[in-house]
């Protein structure tokens, strides 16, 4: 067994960050918690309402505190940086957020004690990378969100066309958090059979493409109705957190900067990868066809412009 992690640090109170927050005080996930932000009425504020509520869930200390507080931290989760607004891509996001992530990571510096970084800030790739390059620690201490919550749009979608539980739905969608995103077809079955045989034998017929679009697209429709994303994406932080603190060996798409089974480096992206109590203990090697190669270096390619500018 690994260790038993048991007070996370969330940097940035925003309807991200607050919503990791409240989710993960839901599931008592941690025993101690510290909010810090660089509004601090607004982590107090955060605080309050999450403890007015703690007598209805099994209780969790949950304090306002400031970087000092992560000294003794297990995980740091980094959700700092300002919004996507309707008609950015993520990319857009990269030059303001860069110079924030920087500020986190010399903030962080004087205190840090060998805890897991979570990126879950975006452009998540780009910024995950930074945080990376600014602290220099061990590379499986340090990874992003990823694809983890596109991958869990594409469960989604893929169920609701096979009219089945998304818990028989299984898939990776890798690479860039954004727009050169894409779905391994070999990674995709249902309940262990190859998509193309289940339909076949079950007479359904499912667009691929289509379903991959609408996952791209899935982030700018929401922000389009309702201004931001948080629910989803602080769901998938609670499921990363829960593989960290239950040591699961969990294999989840995580943006990572150990990239060299994929022949590529100087780069953060996502990918499948093993994580446990220790962070990222390998990445795994999917099967990709030459057309998934040619994607999979776009999307390197689109990510290594943006941070050539930035860095």
């Amino acid at each position: 067994m690994g260790k038993f992690y048991n007070k996370v640090a969330i940097i940035g109170c925003g309807a991200v960050g607050a919503t990791i927050a409240y989710a993960m005080s839901i599931r008592s996930s941690v025993s101690h918690m510290v909010l810090i932000d660089i509004n601090r009425d607004k982590a107090e504020g955060e605080v309050m309402d999450i403890n007015h509520g703690m007598v209805n869930f099994s209780p969790i200390d949950i304090y306002c505190g400031d970087y000092s507080d992560v000294r003794d931290c297990d995980i740091i989760i980094v959700a700092s940086g300002v919004g996507r607004k309707p008609g950015d891509t993520r990319l857009d996001l990269a030059r303001n957020n860069v110079n924030i992530i920087k500020s986190v990571a010399e903030n962080i510096k004087p205190y840090y004690n060998d805890a897991l970084i979570l990126m879950v800030a975006n452009p998540v790739d780009i910024l995950t990378y930074v945080m990376a390059q600014e602290l220099d620690i061990p590379s499986n201490k340090i990874f992003g969100t990823g694809t983890t919550l596109d991958t869990a749009r594409f469960k989604y979608y893929l169920s609701e066309e096979l009219e089945l539980c998304i818990n028989n739905v299984h898939g990776y969608v890798i690479g860039e958090h954004g727009d050169t995103q894409f779905p391994v077809m070999s990674s995709i079955n249902i309940a262990g059979q190859p998509l193309d045989e289940y339909c076949k034998a079950n007479g359904k017929s499912v667009d691929i493409n289509a379903i991959t679009e609408k996952v791209k697209n899935s982030g700018a429709e929401v922000i389009k109705r309702k201004h931001a994303t948080y629910y989803a994406i602080a769901s998938s932080v609670c499921r990363i957190v829960d593989a960290i603190i239950k040591n699961e060996h969990a294999i989840l798409t995580l943006s990572t900067v150990n990239c060299e089974t994929y022949g590529l480096s100087g780069l953060s992206i996502g990918l499948p990868c093993i994580l446990n109590a220790d962070g990222i203990s390998r990445v795994i090697p999917l099967k990709l066809s030459d057309k998934e190669k040619e994607l999979m270096d776009l999307s390197a390619n689109t990510l290594k412009e943006i941070i050539d500018g930035v860095m």
